[in-house]
């Protein structure tokens, strides 16, 4: 037997808590959004909506907003995030024609010239993201010309590991973006 919507037969404590579970779903979407500004930031947005949704999820278990399913391929999502940003740089250098020390100088790099950055200029998203770059081109330049290398061929590997710092954090921010319409989808979708 198929049951009448909950507006017909006068059941509006069902009709109170689906329209209540749509608020929250709507308040988790916009703070997924807020999380996914962070990543522009250099902070971990896509992990932060991984775990705000998977929180949700587990509050809300027994309406089952979101399946397993969804959960698992927005934390792959999330690692491969991680995995592109961490070796982006590496990757920039490499194609550049750095050396292997170099490359892994550069990851070092752009962690300290992130956490500089964000000290020394202080401007959302331009300090972190400036720092990164100019930190893994620093280092890949350091070891490139403390390895006897000319320095103009020097600098041409440090631009070149510096824009693939780049890269690698606006594919991190792809990446989010992806995390995110996967989760509104999800809360939203019959």
């Amino acid at each position: 037997m198929r049951r009448a919507p909950d507006c017909i037969c006068g059941n509006r404590g069902a009709l109170y808590n689906r329209w209540m579970l749509y608020v929250w779903l709507s308040i988790l979407v916009l703070l997924n959004l807020l999380w996914l500004a962070l990543v522009l930031f250099g902070l971990p947005g896509n992990w932060l909506m991984v775990l705000s949704t998977s929180l949700f999820a587990w509050w809300t278990w027994d309406r089952q907003v979101f399946s397993g399913g969804t959960l698992i391929a927005i934390t792959v999502l999330a690692l491969l995030g991680e995995l592109i940003e961490f070796f982006s740089g590496m990757v920039g250098a490499r194609k550049a024609g750095a050396s292997w020390r170099a490359s892994f100088a550069g990851i070092l790099g752009a962690v300290v010239g992130a956490l500089g950055g964000t000290v020394a200029f202080p401007v959302p998203f331009v300090g972190t993201v400036v720092g990164a770059c100019l930190g893994v081109g620093l280092a890949v330049w350091i070891v490139e010309t403390s390895r006897g290398a000319h320095p103009e061929l020097s600098w041409r590997r440090a631009v070149g590991a510096g824009m693939g710092e780049f890269i690698g954090i606006l594919s991190k921010f792809a990446v989010g973006i992806a995390i995110w319409l996967t989760i509104t989808v999800a809360a939203f979708w019959p």
